[in-house]
């Protein structure tokens, strides 16, 4: 079995490329393979851009990090509700299983509104103090 795989591959064994660390074809129209250097006559000095471009200020910065937080925050929401939802479905007609699951959907949308009227109030406050 084993000859007859290597039979098999032998004739694509034969047929395969050398590999260079360098590309063979020249860049397309326009390109330059140098990368931009700083001023005309410099010495040489590599200037490379801001991946955050210049618009990244304090304050876009601190929205970018309670966006992210909110994301965390929705995700654990929702795994507190899947949970909730678990507890009550599974709990087989027994009393306080059933409130238990009951209570943590009720606090789990209570706790949700509360974070996400925090997020309204802050950033009411935000949009009247930086205009």
């Amino acid at each position: 079995m084993p000859i007859f795989i290597l039979v098999l591959l032998m004739p694509k064994l034969l047929t395969l490329k050398p590999v260079f660390a360098q590309p063979s074809f020249a860049p397309p129209d326009g390109a330059d393979e140098t990368l931009p250097v700083s001023g005309e006559g410099s010495s040489g000095s590599i200037v490379l851009p801001n991946p955050l471009g210049d618009i990244y200020t304090l304050p876009v910065l601190v929205g970018h990090i309670i966006r992210a937080l909110l994301g965390i925050v929705g995700s654990l929401a929702l795994a507190v509700f899947i949970y909730g939802g678990f507890v009550w479905m599974t709990s087989a007609g027994n009393g306080d299983s059933v409130n238990k699951g009951k209570n943590t959907l009720i606090w789990a949308a209570i706790g949700l509104a509360v974070i996400f009227s925090a997020y309204a109030l802050v950033r009411q406050i935000i949009e009247v103090l930086l205009p």
